[in-house]
């Protein structure tokens, strides 16, 4: 059995959503539909499916992907969720903490999968990681973590900061791994190639004792994706990019002269297709009826955690002007 989706939103990333629809195992692209109809009919030919009014498109869909901006994703949620449709709509769930309730109250009401497009859960690096025990088998309770997401300007995504455009992917990993609450937020950013913020970078503090420092842009000259995680029973380096890992743990591995009585471990994985596996996840959550990997609380939650991460930049702003 295959399921029916279409698409809302023929962007950038709604392109990619549709290209990789059109080859899903267990999919089937009905159509697309957005705002632009030139751009609708342009990735309709790549993609080998109709371009559709918006109504057009949740009706014959069993479920809806929603990847327009962000000001659009409460809206065209709430109109897939409120045929009976299942949703997946990228990050952040929707503009406001409102809208996220909403959406996560009608889902529920409806009895449809709402899953949000946290990709990067459904990265190689992310999988190695929660393989083989997980990171309780490497470094044990997580107790600080640093990670940090840059990348060279590119002129799209700009109707959001880089807090909801890049943070946001790493705020719900942080989330995800420690397991608690976020219950402080300091942080620090600027504007620097569009009038939202392009540099941001948080501390942030969970209930559980739990400390993250999270650094994102999206104008530096390279790109980098790291996350270094200290635990109470030892220290993890992860380097997205170069897909590899390594982690330093008492009574394992290679033997470490400068930390006695510890060890080092290695771990590389090739490259897979994120995006592909998160289509599959949804797919098996609205056929199979399997867990959803990021649900529409998990959504709410990172969208709350790049709220308050953008408050405390403009406090940290107002702060620096007034001083």
């Amino acid at each position: 059995m295959r399921l029916r989706v279409g698409v809302l939103g023929a962007g950038h990333f709604g392109r990619f959503h549709a290209l990789k629809a059109a080859k899903g195992a267990r999919i089937e692209l009905v159509g697309l539909h957005d705002a632009d109809p030139a751009r609708a009919a342009s990735v309709a030919g790549e993609a080998g499916c109709p371009a559709l009014s918006a109504e057009a498109v949740i009706a014959a869909a069993q479920a809806v992907i929603v990847a327009a901006p962000t000001a659009f994703h409460h809206g065209l949620a709430e109109a897939a969720l409120s045929a009976g449709r299942h949703v997946l709509v990228e990050k952040p769930i929707a503009a406001t903490l409102a809208e996220a309730d909403a959406l996560v109250a009608l889902a529920k009401a409806k009895g449809v999968v709402l899953q949000v497009g946290q990709i990067e859960r459904f990265s190689a690096g992310m999988r190695a990681l929660r393989a083989g025990g997980g990171l309780a088998a490497r470094v044990g309770r997580p107790l600080y973590l640093e990670m940090l997401r840059i990348a060279p300007f590119r002129p799209r995504s700009l109707d959001v900061s880089v807090v909801l455009d890049l943070m946001i992917h790493d705020l719900d990993l942080a989330l995800a791994i420690t397991g608690a609450p976020l219950v402080g937020v300091d942080a620090v950013g600027s504007s620097v190639a569009s009038p939202t913020l392009d540099i941001a970078n948080a501390r942030l503090r969970f209930g559980n004792g739990s400390v993250a420092t999270i650094t994102a842009s999206r104008v530096s000259l390279h790109m980098e994706r790291r996350l270094r995680l200290f635990g109470d029973a030892g220290y993890l380096n992860l380097d997205h990019l170069k897909r590899e890992m390594f982690w330093v743990r008492k009574g394992e591995g290679e033997p470490v002269e400068q930390v006695p009585g510890h060890g080092l471990s290695r771990e590389t994985w090739a490259d897979s297709d994120s995006l592909e596996a998160e289509h599959a996840a949804y797919a098996a959550a609205c056929l199979d009826g399997a867990p959803v990997e990021a649900d529409g609380a998990a959504g709410r939650a990172a969208l709350d955690a790049a709220l308050r991460v953008e408050a405390a930049v403009r406090a940290s702003l107002e702060a620096a002007g007034a001083g």
